[in-house]
């Protein structure tokens, strides 16, 4: 009879309860639940028994796509929706229109995450030509997509419509550099952007001019990433004019952008003139330490500074020199990154004082920096001391030159940081070398490190004797560190 079957609410319980989930009448989160078609259609209909959800979040189910048309049918049941992701779904061309006649529904919509749907590319329009003007839409990421030049014309058309846009996220996109121009003019209709993220869309110099241009509009700007655009090198002569004008920017990442020396020294007159600028990245420039241009040094100017990223740039000991100096001067900092840069073996006690002074480091990578026992027992000498009390990561991988003593005085004194979570030691992937007699002390200094979940061990090669104290430290101990 109708009375004994079960209420709307009933089953949606036991349909979250089938995928392992916890019911939630206001956030629907099935990602990576390995959903089924069937499941999808079973979603649709319990639809109109959730008026109040807000969030739909179906990524990481590949399942998804081709069947969205039966989910967007009835989301007019759900009008207070603000969050849908579709991550990873395999959307199809279908999809994407059946999500566009939706937007005519949804009209409370603030974010949308399509990113990681490579049909989505060349298919764009489908889904914007719907979007409607006033459109509430904050957040929108597309990374990834196979995005073609056609669809970022569709998208600098759509600026037009969500004025209230904060976050654009476009990255990996590499055919859309084409079509940054013609975005970055449209631009000036989202004053409101906080994030603008261009990470390896294929831009070249033209399209940096474009959007140097564009960032006159955007002051409320917080995060700018145009990282792994090679063809930007040599561009930034002729488009920093507006960047020094983002004095609200906390985030800038130039990471593998091939700054060439004159590039290098544009950015050491308008870098530190970013007054908030917390992060900075620009790892992979060899011209960065090479260059007689003071941009490293000139960081001192940039105190709010938390993350400090030049890995593999090339630095000599005069750039890192200048950067220590620098360092002296940065009290927040919490990351720092010198990896693959040779010079720092040997000198690690220029940064001597700045790592007394970084009361707040908690993640210091010092990978293939061609290491000697000197500098680890500098670094023990300023854990005992009492400072890098915060440490949480400390990578130490790829240091061959290291000897048996030098790590011996490192695992005794490596108790003290009592915060550290995660350490690598490994070697590089050409070698490999028998662990020597500090391997006891390491496993003594473990038993003190509460936080310590990872350890990486790599090409290390143990005594069968070790390998089983290795094997059995967890369960002697009642840790669960992961020994790689």
């Amino acid at each position: 009879s109708e009375a004994e079957s079960p209420s709307g609410e009933q089953r949606f319980n036991e349909f979250m309860q089938k995928l392992g989930k916890k019911p939630n009448s206001k956030n629907l989160d099935l990602n990576n639940c390995a959903l089924s078609a069937a499941d999808v259609t079973e979603l649709a209909s319990l639809l109109p028994f959730l008026p109040k959800l807000q969030e739909i979040s179906l990524s990481w189910n590949g399942c998804v796509g081709g069947t969205l048309k039966a989910l967007t049918v009835h989301l007019h049941h759900v009008n207070l929706l603000k969050v849908l992701r579709l991550n990873n779904c395999r959307l199809t061309a279908e999809d994407v229109t059946s999500l566009g006649e939706a937007f005519e529904i949804v009209t409370q919509l603030e974010e949308l995450d399509l990113s990681w749907n490579g049909n989505i590319g060349g298919k764009l329009s489908l889904l914007t030509k719907k979007l409607q003007k006033g459109c509430k839409i904050r957040l929108l990421k597309i990374t990834d997509c196979n995005l073609t030049a056609k669809d970022g014309e569709s998208l600098a058309e759509i600026l037009n419509v969500i004025p209230n846009l904060e976050v654009l996220d476009l990255s990996i996109n590499k055919h859309i550099g084409c079509s940054m121009k013609v975005i970055a003019q449209d631009l000036k209709n989202v004053p409101g952007l906080k994030e603008l993220n261009l990470h390896m869309c294929g831009l070249t110099q033209d399209s940096l001019q474009g959007l140097d241009t564009a960032l006159q509009h955007l002051a409320e700007l917080r995060k700018l990433d145009i990282s792994c655009n090679k063809e930007i090198g040599g561009g930034f002569k002729d488009s920093t004019a507006h960047l020094a004008s983002l004095k609200k920017l906390e985030v800038l990442d130039l990471h593998q952008c091939c700054v060439t020396e004159e590039d290098v020294t544009v950015l050491s007159q308008v870098i530190p003139l970013l007054s908030s600028l917390q992060e900075l990245n620009l790892s992979s420039n060899k011209n960065v330490g090479v260059s007689s241009d003071p941009l490293l040094g000139r960081l001192r100017f940039l105190p709010k500074l938390k993350s400090v990223a030049i890995s593999n740039c090339g630095l000599g000991k005069e750039s890192f020199s200048s950067l220590a100096e620098a360092a002296l001067h940065l009290p927040e900092l919490e990351i720092l990154d010198l990896s693959w840069n040779k010079c720092v073996g040997g000198n690690l006690k220029l940064l001597l004082g700045a790592l007394k002074l970084a009361t707040e480091i908690q993640v210091l990578r010092l990978s293939s920096c061609n290491l000697v026992a000197e500098d680890l027992a500098l670094l023990t000498l300023l854990t005992q001391d009492g400072h890098l009390a915060r440490l949480r990561k400390l990578d130490l991988s790829y240091n061959n030159n290291i000897s048996d003593e030098g790590w011996v005085v490192f695992c005794q004194g490596l108790a003290v940081v009592k915060e550290l979570s995660e350490l690598d030691v490994s070697l590089r992937p050409s070698s490999c070398r028998d662990c020597g007699t500090w391997f006891s002390e390491l496993l003594a200094a473990l038993t003190k490190l509460p936080a310590l979940a990872e350890l990486g061990m790599q090409r290390w090669v143990l005594s069968e004797s070790q390998r089983k104290r290795l094997e059995s430290f967890n369960q002697d101990n009642k840790r669960n560190i992961r020994f790689d």
